[in-house]
């Protein structure tokens, strides 16, 4: 069940009824029920999933907390990594490792793989479960007594399909106080729904057709409708993206939750690490927290300190799907984020405004050329079509289409008139600084 489908408005239109005028007594069981058939709607069988990641952590993260010796913990902690990870591989990587070996040792003809379908949401709710336990061992949180509240803090619908991946420490403390429908921040909730639904319906979605068409026919088309298609793809990817995370952010506000903010206007970075710090902002910080810095993060060297920064991004770009072009997308922001720390961003003390506009904007429009360069290998199915694509783009084939660069412009117009207003007063709600009788 999509954020944008029918159905899907009377469900929470049903939550909304059932929560507000339920007995208080029970409404973190009626949360946790709805959040089990939203997610039951798409395939009630992958609730075992669920089920299982929730008893497991919730027992070892008590168990970690209690217990003195530390070879204990270890292997508890071990248990718990190993099962997340084990139910993730299975479902999500399993026939793409034995694709690759069949590959790698030249067996034609020859398959082992399984007919799995990849259950919804999975990596997202295994690497939110995964921290609990993590940061429970690190002793930087205390467990929760409540198998309902953990359970909701597993499952909780507005952001278990497409996250943000949420910490213990900021959601769990929220469900423990969960007491129904808030009112408190609803214009808060009405304006992250309003632009959520206008990036992923009205924006995104009508993008996606032409961005396909593209990329199917790209090799019969003019390069610039190359060129076009992976810019539009690159405005299709941002808007969908950050348009669930501002209708996630909504509807848990509607529920007097304050889930973290996942995307920060990162077409206005004017460096790769800034991008990073702006681009699904709950992955690229549990990269950091729980694989760059245990792996050593920065403390041994350049050489070292660039092979984690590699390791990372390369298991990052693998997280968002099965296939070697993700691998690749992932080492490109790798290499990038290593040509950074050996040149670093220098700040100039010109005090010149508009040379530090200008120096800024010059920055800006690299960066983002940089990042779409990384989101071909992303958007291809595979990495022949990726290099096709690039040559198809080399070799230059066809005119300047102006009707083509003005729809272009027409959505680069759009990011601005979104997004601008946010970056300069750091402000997600900006809408809410409009008059009060404009709102209304």
């Amino acid at each position: 069940m999509l954020f944008n489908n029918p159905q899907f408005f009377v469900f929470v239109g049903i939550c909304i009824v059932l929560l507000s005028f339920g007995p208080r007594t029970y409404k973190k069981c009626i949360l946790l029920l709805s959040s089990y058939v939203f997610y039951g709607l798409w395939d009630w069988r992958f609730l075992s999933l669920i089920w299982i990641s929730t008893i497991v952590d919730y027992t070892i993260g008590r168990e970690l907390f209690v217990t003195p010796d530390v070879n204990k913990k270890k292997k508890l902690l071990f248990i718990s990594v190993f099962t997340n990870l084990s139910l993730l591989g299975l479902f999500k990587y399993f026939n793409f490792f034995i694709d690759s070996l069949i590959d790698l040792l030249g067996i034609g003809g020859y398959t082992r793989t399984l007919n799995i379908i990849l259950p919804v949401g999975i990596s997202f709710y295994t690497f939110q479960t995964m921290s609990y336990t993590i940061d429970i061992y690190r002793r930087q949180f205390k467990p929760t007594n409540s198998l309902l509240d953990f359970s909701n803090f597993v499952a909780f619908f507005p952001q278990l399909v497409a996250g943000p991946i949420e910490r213990a420490k900021n959601l769990l403390p929220q469900i423990e106080e969960f007491n129904g429908i808030s009112t408190k921040h609803i214009r808060s909730a009405m304006v992250l729904l309003f632009l959520g639904y206008t990036k992923k319906v009205l924006i995104s979605d009508n993008i996606a057709p032409v961005v396909d068409n593209y990329f199917e026919n790209f090799i019969q088309l003019d390069s610039i409708y190359a060129v076009s298609g992976l810019i539009l793809f690159s405005f299709q990817i941002y808007f969908d993206f950050s348009g669930y995370s501002d209708i996630a952010r909504g509807l848990a506000k509607l529920f007097g939750i304050d889930l973290m903010i996942n995307f920060n206007q990162p077409y206005f970075s004017v460096s790769l690490s800034d991008f990073w710090q702006r681009w699904h902002i709950s992955l690229s910080t549990w990269l950091r927290d729980y694989l760059y810095i245990p792996l050593g993060g920065n403390r041994n060297g350049n050489l070292r300190s660039n092979i984690n920064l590699m390791t990372t991004m390369l298991l990052g770009g693998l997280w968002h799907g099965a296939s070697w072009n993700f691998v690749l997308w992932g080492g490109l922001h790798g290499f990038y984020l290593m040509m950074y720390k050996i040149f670093p961003n220098k700040k100039h003390l010109v005090k010149n405004n508009l040379f530090t506009y200008l120096n800024k904007l010059i920055k800006i429009i690299l960066v983002y050329i940089l990042v779409l360069i990384t989101w071909l290998p992303f958007r291809s199915q595979d990495y022949t079509i990726t290099w096709k694509f690039v040559n198809h783009i080399i070799f230059w084939s066809g005119g300047i289409d102006v009707g083509e660069l003005i729809f272009i412009g027409f959505f680069i117009l759009v990011l601005v008139i979104i997004d601008l207003p946010a970056y300069i007063t750091k402000d997600h709600l900006y809408l809410l600084r409009l008059p009060k009788w404009l709102l209304s």
